[in-house]
């Protein structure tokens, strides 16, 4: 059966570890494109710092942002679907992390590009500041709407967010991982995002229903397309869902171990090999 839908997750997979896309990559999405394969971006990030991307790649497919709890145009900014955290799951997650004492990310504003919120980050949590500092530098002039700092976030949640997420090192987001699935169960979807070799973890909670799985299936029965169709290249646990889903699930090289080791998904070179640009030309067009 012919592909006729890229969904291609970003950093660790269509991303090199300098945070850019490959002109090998580039140019097999423009070929894929120019051959009827549509190609939509499926991200953890948040949409305002995956549009730029799509933009620069002209993807005229919805980026399925935060895990898949937004799906937003990025040209006209139309929100196409987007599934928010419920409150009351937002300020039990709030209260878990804080007991355990890690630091906590609110993304909101799905009407508009996105702002993240914090109150306090650790000084050594350098990740995370590393990524504040980026987002400000990247967003220009618009820093401030980019991300807010504000006195108290148990003050600042009065409504749902887009989604939460808590980070520090594997160890001990994996046990906050099991403390939160005690407390909400599945009132909320907890995805974790491992960096083994960098002793770093992300934990997104989300509303019970968004993956970057049902993204793909939203996007794959709007387009007409069925998951025969569907390829989807990723690199870590919160790609297990998309990866399951579509008929060509693709993990690159660098990708965490474990998805190694699941039958049916096939494997690519890394991200800094041009790892789907390769994934393009061999299931797309039948070249070795």
């Amino acid at each position: 059966m012919n592909l006729r839908l890229l969904a291609l997750d970003l950093d660790g997979t269509l991303l090199n570890s300098h945070g850019e896309v490959s002109d090998r990559n580039r140019a097999a999405i423009a070929r894929a494109r120019g051959s009827g394969v549509k190609v939509a971006i499926v991200t953890g990030r948040r949409f305002r710092d995956a549009r730029p991307i799509a933009l620069a790649l002209g993807l005229d497919v919805p980026v399925i942002s935060h895990n898949g709890a937004l799906t937003k145009h990025a040209r006209t900014l139309e929100t196409v679907a987007v599934l928010p955290l419920p409150l009351d799951a937002a300020r039990i997650s709030l209260k878990v992390g804080r007991a355990e004492g890690v630091d906590a990310l609110v993304s909101d504003d799905h009407k508009g590009l996105g702002v993240l919120v914090y109150d306090h980050v650790s000084g050594d949590n350098r990740p995370v500041l590393q990524y504040i500092a980026w987002a400000r530098r990247i967003h220009g002039g618009d820093d401030q709407e980019s991300v807010r700092q504000v006195p108290s976030l148990e003050e600042y949640l009065d409504h749902e967010p887009v989604h939460m997420a808590f980070s520090g090192g594997c160890a001990k987001m994996t046990r906050l991982e099991a403390i939160l699935l005690k407390e909400l169960g599945s009132a909320v979807k907890i995805l974790l995002t491992t960096y083994s070799s960098k002793d770093f973890s992300l934990l997104d909670i989300l509303h019970p229903q968004a993956s970057k799985g049902v993204g793909v299936a939203a996007a794959a029965a709007e387009l007409g397309i069925s998951r025969g169709e569907v390829m989807a290249v990723g690199d870590n646990l919160n790609d297990l869902e998309m990866l399951r889903y579509a008929g060509t699930g693709v993990v690159m090289r660098n990708a965490e171990p474990a998805l190694h080791e699941i039958e049916g998904l096939h494997a690519t070179d890394a991200n800094d090999e041009d790892g789907v640009a390769r994934a393009i030309e061999r299931f797309v067009f039948g070249e070795s």
